[in-house]
């Protein structure tokens, strides 16, 4: 598959190698030179939400530490 380079520096990477590869807009992709080929490869950027999932103590619904951290709800 070929593309061309725009005046920018930029290039659309064909639709069938984004759908093959699971590349979506917004992916972070890194380019290397390896023995004069252009290789790019994709970032695994971490969640922000299993950076703190389990932090908080089990056995507890939400209510209850809402309650413990707000007070008691009026009835």
């Amino acid at each position: 598959m070929r593309t061309i380079v725009s005046e920018k520096g930029q290039v659309t990477i064909p639709k069938a190698l984004r759908d093959r590869l699971g590349i979506r807009p917004g992916e972070v992709l890194d380019f290397e030179e390896h023995a004069g080929q252009l290789v790019a490869t994709k970032v695994a950027v971490s969640d922000p939400v299993d950076a703190v999932y389990g932090i908080l103590e089990g056995g507890r619904d939400s209510d209850a530490i809402v309650d413990e951290l707000r007070g008691p709800r009026a009835k």
